[in-house]
């Protein structure tokens, strides 16, 4: 795909605040996608593309936390190992269907996204845990993140911050310390998927990685100064942009 110089703007403006959203709360591929769409890409091409700024963004996410000292890599590795082979099935199942059937489950999912949204994930944990509550439905939970993430990646992040927070009783800074290494983990064999499918737009990906990486830099390093109660702020602000988005604002 040729790019000029407006379309590489918005790769980096858009790529921008998708990492911002998505390392703080979620839903920046709401935006993303449907950008790669209209600069001509084929679903399929344009999920897979997409893939590319997530995977620079979440490496940018990581350091950033970790360079704040919100690091714990031996659990969120144990954790994101069971995100794989939900995520592997997800990405083929991505590239095998229709361009109508995909974006029907898109529109589903950003509705979804929004009516979800609309009941906090953020009540009830007052006090911070270093140590994840123990339970067994995290390991469910993160399969389905898996499958979910492999196949369209919008929303996960809400998915993951649902889980991580409810089942391991986390503060919601450290859930998404755990929530960017979980998903770069799981998004490196997707891109294996997408990039053997020729699914992959290289140039137009690591323009838009360009944006998302400093979002998400900016992001990880405002969610541990800041704490919890910015990040319900962004969550709210993410809902608002997908619920204007949705009803045709813009």
């Amino acid at each position: 795909m040729e790019l000029d110089l407006i379309s590489i703007s918005l790769l980096v403006i858009v790529g921008t605040l998708s990492g911002f959203l998505n390392i703080m709360a979620g839903g920046g591929s709401t935006f993303t996608l449907p950008l790669l769409i209209f600069l001509g890409m084929d679903t399929a091409m344009a999920n897979g593309t997409n893939r590319v700024g997530i995977l620079i963004q979440n490496v940018s996410g990581v350091a950033s936390f970790h360079r704040l000292e919100y690091s714990e890599f031996t659990e969120s590795l144990k954790l994101s190992l069971w995100t794989l082979p939900g995520a592997i099935f997800g990405s083929f199942w991505a590239i095998t269907i229709t361009d109508e059937v995909f974006e029907t489950i898109l529109g589903v999912v950003i509705l979804g996204i929004i009516v979800t949204m609309f009941v906090s994930p953020t009540g009830g944990i007052k006090h911070e845990s270093h140590t994840p509550t123990k339970s067994r439905l995290i390991y469910p939970a993160m399969l389905f993140t898996g499958l979910y993430g492999g196949f369209v990646q919008v929303g996960v992040g809400f998915v993951l911050m649902a889980s991580l927070y409810h089942i391991l009783k986390l503060t919601l800074v450290r859930v998404n310390m755990h929530k960017v290494f979980i998903v770069l983990i799981y998004t490196v064999p997707v891109i294996v998927v997408f990039l053997v499918a020729g699914k992959i737009d290289w140039i137009a990906g690591l323009i838009l990685g360009t944006g998302n990486a400093v979002g998400a830099w900016w992001s990880a390093s405002v969610s541990v100064k800041k704490g919890d109660k910015v990040i319900r702020v962004v969550m709210a602000f993410a809902m608002a942009l997908i619920s204007l988005k949705l009803i045709g604002v813009y």
